[in-house]
């Protein structure tokens, strides 16, 4: 083979190796799985994005809420008035759900006193209870997805490639032709759908692993917060009986 035929053959092969023509002359199955691999790595990337601001969002209107909490000193029933019915984080809705319990409860006039005040902590103990596991459950929502596409993408991407490479072997044998000119598209075929399988799980692991851990952290926060504020209602209560 001459140089020009070489040269000529080899920017064939490069043409041939864009993504796109890979995608394109991919079999149905490879085609498949690379298109399954790019809408779940758009989506992990969505849903990491989301986690991210989201959680920023919440810690800083938690600082801010915690600021005016222990600010406010005696003038609790102030500060759920000025936080209203739509508390912007899970802190506040934990104070404004409690606080709520204790304006009802105060609130009734009922025949046997004694026995509703010493039902009245274990209450708002457990509406604030329920209140955190709601608020925990719905920053943990849609983690499943991103640890399900760390431990399976590279499979999935793994199975694109050895079906590719099953295909290519099956070209070589038909067409009786070992050159590069055809055994080179359908192995760059199999190693993109690996590629792409390891760009859609690399991501997810590690905004996984960072978000659990935010979230982790959060959560105490707002169970730290749960047994001070039930302590501070509690000494009011106490001041009541």
């Amino acid at each position: 083979m001459d140089p020009v035929q070489t040269v000529t053959i080899a920017h064939q092969i490069t043409n041939d190796l864009s993504m796109w023509n890979l995608f394109i002359r991919a079999d149905i199955i490879v085609k498949t799985v690379i298109a399954i691999l790019s809408i779940v790595s758009i989506w992990c990337w969505a849903i990491i994005f989301d986690k991210w601001f989201r959680l920023r969002r919440l810690v800083r209107r938690t600082n801010q809420f915690e600021e005016n909490f222990w600010a406010s000193g005696g003038t609790l029933e102030e500060l759920y008035d000025r936080i209203g019915s739509r508390p912007p984080d899970p802190m506040s809705s934990i104070f404004c759900a409690a606080m709520r319990e204790w304006r009802r409860s105060d609130a009734k006039s009922l025949t046997n006193r004694e026995i509703v005040n010493l039902s009245l902590p274990q209450r708002i103990d457990r509406i604030m209870s329920v209140i955190l596991g709601r608020e925990i459950e719905h920053l943990d929502a849609r983690m499943g997805f991103l640890a399900s596409v760390g431990s399976t993408a590279p499979f999935i991407g793994l199975f694109g490639t050895v079906w590719g490479i099953m295909n290519s072997f099956y070209h070589i044998g038909a067409s009786k032709n070992t050159s590069l000119a055809v055994v080179a598209p359908g192995i760059a075929e199999a190693l993109f759908a690996t590629a792409l399988g390891l760009v859609a799980a690399i991501p997810a692991v590690l905004a996984y692993n960072k978000l659990s851990t935010d979230i982790d952290r959060y959560a105490k926060r707002l169970e730290a917060f749960v047994g001070e504020f039930g302590a501070v209602l509690s000494r009011k209560f106490d001041e009541k009986a």
